[in-house]
Parts: C-alpha cells; sequence; structure tokens
C-alpha cells in the first residue's frame, strides 16, 4: 500500500510536465523509467533524452546562428569575402536535407534547424547580390528559389528524386565549403564572414551526427553531417588563422577613412 501511494504522489507531482515531456523530449516507457522508477541511469532512455535535448538545443540556435553573418554584412554594407556561389550549394544542401526529412516524415527535433538555416541563407544570399550592386538580381533569386521550394516539397515530386537530392548533399556541401575556402585563400582573409556563425554552424554540425543516429537510423543522412562537419571545421580553421589578418586589415580601413 505504501509504494502505491508513493507512486500515486510522484506521477500526480510530475502530471503538469508530463505532456510536454512525452511530446518533446521522452516516450512514455522512459517517463516511466525516470520518474515513477527513478532508474536515472537507464541508458536507452539517457540516449533519447541527450539526444532530443539536442535537437531542440540546435533548433532553438539555428534561429540566430547565421544572424551575427547577416547583421556583420549589414553593418559594414559589404559582402567582401563572400561567394555567392557558395550560399547557393549551401541552400541546395539545406533543401535537400528539408525535403528527404519531410518526406520520410522525420521528427521535426531531427532537422527542424534547417528551415531556419533556410531562410536565413536566403537573406544572406540577397545581400550578397545586395552589396555588390545586383539588388534586382538578389530579388529574382529569392522568388525563384520558394517557387522551387514549393515545387519540391510538394507531392508531384517523386520520392526518388527527393533522395537523390539527400545524396547529392555530401558533394554540394564539400564543394560550396572549398569554394568559400578558396576564397579565403585568395583574399588572404575571411573577409565579413562572421567567426560567430561560422563556429555555431560547426558545431551544431558535429551535434547533428548523433541525434540523426539516434532519432532516425538513417546513415545516408547522419553521412551528411560527417561530411558537414569536416567541411564547417575546415572553415573554423581558416577563421582562426587569418583572425590577426582580419583584425590589422580592419585597422588599415579605419586609419585610411581617418586620414
Amino acid at each position: 500500500m505504501a509504494e502505491e501511494a508513493t507512486l500515486m504522489k510522484t506521477s500526480s507531482f510530475m502530471d503538469p510536465f508530463k505532456g510536454f515531456l512525452l511530446t518533446y523530449l521522452i516516450p512514455e516507457s522512459c517517463y516511466d523509467e525516470f520518474f515513477i522508477k527513478f532508474n536515472l541511469l537507464d541508458v536507452p532512455c539517457l540516449k533519447i533524452l541527450i539526444s532530443k535535448g539536442l535537437g531542440i538545443g540546435i533548433i532553438l540556435g539555428s534561429v540566430m546562428v547565421k544572424l551575427p553573418q547577416i547583421l556583420k554584412m549589414m553593418g559594414a554594407k559589404s559582402a567582401e569575402g563572400l561567394s555567392f556561389q557558395s550560399v547557393l550549394l549551401e541552400l541546395v544542401a539545406i533543401t535537400g536535407t528539408m525535403a528527404y526529412s519531410i518526406t520520410n516524415e522525420f521528427p521535426f527535433s531531427a532537422w527542424g534547424e534547417a528551415f531556419f538555416l533556410m531562410l536565413q541563407t536566403i537573406t544572406i544570399g540577397f545581400l550578397i547580390q545586395h552589396y555588390t550592386g545586383r539588388t534586382g538580381r538578389g530579388g529574382v533569386f529569392v522568388l525563384v528559389y520558394l517557387g522551387l521550394l514549393f515545387l519540391v516539397l510538394s507531392p508531384i515530386t517523386p520520392t526518388s528524386m527527393v533522395t537523390t537530392m539527400q545524396a547529392f548533399n555530401m558533394p554540394a556541401v564539400i564543394v560550396s565549403r572549398l569554394i568559400q575556402a578558396a576564397t579565403n585563400f585568395r583574399n588572404g582573409h575571411t573577409g565579413q564572414l562572421s567567426a560567430i556563425s561560422v563556429f555555431l554552424l560547426f558545431a551544431g554540425s558535429l551535434a547533428r551526427i548523433f541525434t540523426s543516429l539516434q532519432e532516425t537510423g538513417d546513415t545516408l543522412m547522419a553521412l551528411t553531417y560527417v561530411i558537414s562537419s569536416c567541411c564547417n571545421g575546415l572553415i573554423a580553421l581558416q577563421v582562426a588563422y587569418y583572425w590577426n589578418s582580419s583584425s590589422e586589415r580592419k585597422k588599415r580601413k579605419k586609419r585610411k577613412k581617418k586620414d
């Protein structure tokens, strides 16, 4: 009787949180393990909790991950050092991940950041065109992309094509990052590339390797994030390497403006 009373009390105490926990973090079996049996070291349930927590954290972080990049460009009124071709290929990769995940009905926590990254990447693409004197072309770019996105997500696009898009993500990510890396190397600095955005993208892609394996079990999706992590790591290394040269360049610009 005492044991039943304890279980009822525990269950009653967690009732206000149960709906949220079951919807976003853990299945009911894990809820029982953690909050009724108090088995807080159950490994399968811990993996699920960590994966879901990371997924939600990545999605929340993705809302602002490229915001420093956008603000840096707008503040400088320049797109110096940023490659539009790199942005296009990155957009292809993001769109492929979104379409593949939606088609396979993966949970939003496994891919949701792609939606927010897509919006921010479109903005960066437009700003690159705008600050290089091609605002009209930037507007056309946004409209064409949104039209293609609607087409890809519509039922008329066959599943096989969506899977092909996801497979194309790997070469798209590699080429995208290599173009940006080559631009950085050629310039001898990273220009208006935001260090905050670069390092956040690197951390997010690393975390996604674990969450994609845990939540989707899809090796193609996990492999995409492995490749993405390696490529983002390359850009992060360049940002660190060119840090001093970028600072010196900014100082020289300030001196010229004063003179």
